[in-house]
């Protein structure tokens, strides 16, 4: 199955670093129906007090409501959900591929399960992340024999 590659926009919060935050920030948008892709929670490097929690997809009116009451809105960061079959090197043949093309990006986070894959990257400007999409779709395809 070829990578797909498409924009996404991640619903931000940031938060005191205390525990229960995550729970506290995801009931309302779980009791609303959200099943959600993505979902990071983590803290500042260096802050002991601050961190951010990033969700999506964050969708549907009900849903919507819920996240924003909960604190959430949509992120002003550029990014881009990276998904298909998992082979070795993909981190390595996307990263090398978009240095290569001057793009900064401002975070890369994938993970595998079973044979597929799932990435997501932020980038500095919406027009880093257009540069950056054919760049993964080339990086990342299948060479046929």
């Amino acid at each position: 199955m070829p990578v797909t590659v498409k924009s996404i926009s991640l619903w931000r919060k940031e938060v005191e670093d205390q525990v229960g935050t995550l729970a506290h920030t995801l009931e309302p948008v779980t009791k609303a129906g959200a099943n959600l892709h993505v979902l990071m929670g983590y803290r500042y490097p260096g802050e002991g007090t601050k961190a951010a929690i990033e969700l999506y997809p964050i969708a549907g009116k009900k849903v919507t409501s819920a996240a924003s009451e909960a604190g959430l809105s949509a992120s002003s960061i550029p990014t881009l959900l990276v998904e298909g079959d998992d082979k070795p090197g993909l981190a390595f043949a996307i990263s090398q591929a978009i240095a290569e093309a001057g793009v900064k990006m401002t975070f890369f986070v994938a993970q595998s399960i079973g044979r597929r894959f799932s990435a997501v990257l932020g980038f500095k400007t919406e027009a880093d992340a257009k540069t950056a999409t054919p760049l993964i779709k080339k990086a990342t395809a299948t060479k046929k024999k």
